[in-house]
């Protein structure tokens, strides 16, 4: 008995360069739905995923759409023509092509973890971003680095250099078109000036539930506070220092025969988690700013 003839697989759907993403935030008010829709109809286009979320508190209203166009056309003139949507409803507004890979920095101290997690995230395609450099102020992880083929960076950081430590950061953001600087337990505080220029552009992971134990050796802190759950906070950075919008946050239970040690090993493990997730949820266009919180569209 010969088996079902299976379905023939559909040949009409667009390329993967013929899809975009887009994230917009305005003045919530009724028509925003309608009208991104009925923008995206009227171009040709085909709406794949949308999710959207108005907050009650702010009043802001949220919105990420995944869409392929249907008839040639550039994200050039997506944009273009959509300008007069974004406008007459106060939008704050991006549209990116979904196969475009963000072009990220990381950087690193003496605590290797998170960054040999990303670069072995993004080696093995589980992390969608093109990392154009590793800057650290140490040279402990250059033969990692080199391993994976990526430019390492030496930008060494005193009191004294600091500022032309991040002028030169900043050079290097700008000549690599730069849309993302990962601080992979990058053991520097970030200039206020740095942080305005980078505002929104700039993940660290933070060991600990914020602003729970800051300063040297937290989780002997977290021990000798006998607590129960470790945890680990991505946040973007401001210039108020850990205290940026809160992106993602991981914990695992602990009991009270765990020692300061074992504690840095699962602190080391939650870290890599949440800072990943935190960083394929940007590179994707998932994170909406919303005051001092984020909207995430999963």
């Amino acid at each position: 008995m010969s088996s079902p003839q299976q379905p023939a697989a559909r040949t009409d759907r667009p390329a993967p360069s013929d899809e975009y993403v887009l994230t917009l935030s305005c003045p919530d008010k009724q028509g925003i739905v309608h009208a991104v829709s009925s923008f995206l109809f009227m171009t040709g286009c085909n709406i794949e995923d949308s999710q959207q979320f108005g907050d009650r508190d702010t009043g802001l209203f949220f919105m990420r759409v995944h869409f392929s166009a249907e008839v040639p056309v550039t994200v050039e003139k997506l944009r273009a023509s959509f300008a007069a949507v974004g406008d007459s409803f106060r939008m704050d507004w991006q549209l990116h092509r979904a196969e475009d890979r963000m072009r990220v920095v990381l950087m690193v101290s003496k605590f290797g973890h998170c960054l040999n997690d990303l670069l072995f995230r993004w080696r093995t395609g589980a992390l969608p971003v093109d990392i154009a450099a590793v800057v650290s102020n140490h040279t402990d992880f250059a033969e990692l680095v080199a391993s994976y083929g990526i430019p390492f960076h030496h930008i060494p950081v005193t009191k004294d250099t600091k500022a032309a430590a991040e002028a030169e950061l900043l050079e290097l953001v700008r000549a690599e078109d730069v849309e993302l600087v990962v601080l992979a337990r990058y053991m520097q505080v970030i200039s206020d000036d740095l942080c305005k220029q980078l505002n929104g552009r700039i993940i660290n992971i933070h060991h600990s539930f914020l602003p729970s134990f800051k300063g040297a050796k937290p989780y002997h802190q977290a021990h000798a506070r006998g607590v129960k759950l470790i945890g680990a906070t991505a946040h973007y950075v401001t210039a108020a220092l850990d205290e940026g919008p809160i992106i993602e946050q991981e914990v695992e239970r602990v009991g009270h025969e765990v020692t300061p040690e074992q504690l840095v090993a699962i602190g080391r493990d939650v870290e890599c988690q949440a800072l990943a997730r935190a960083v394929k949820w940007h590179a994707e266009h998932r994170i909406l700013l919303n005051g001092r919180r984020t909207v995430i569209f999963g």
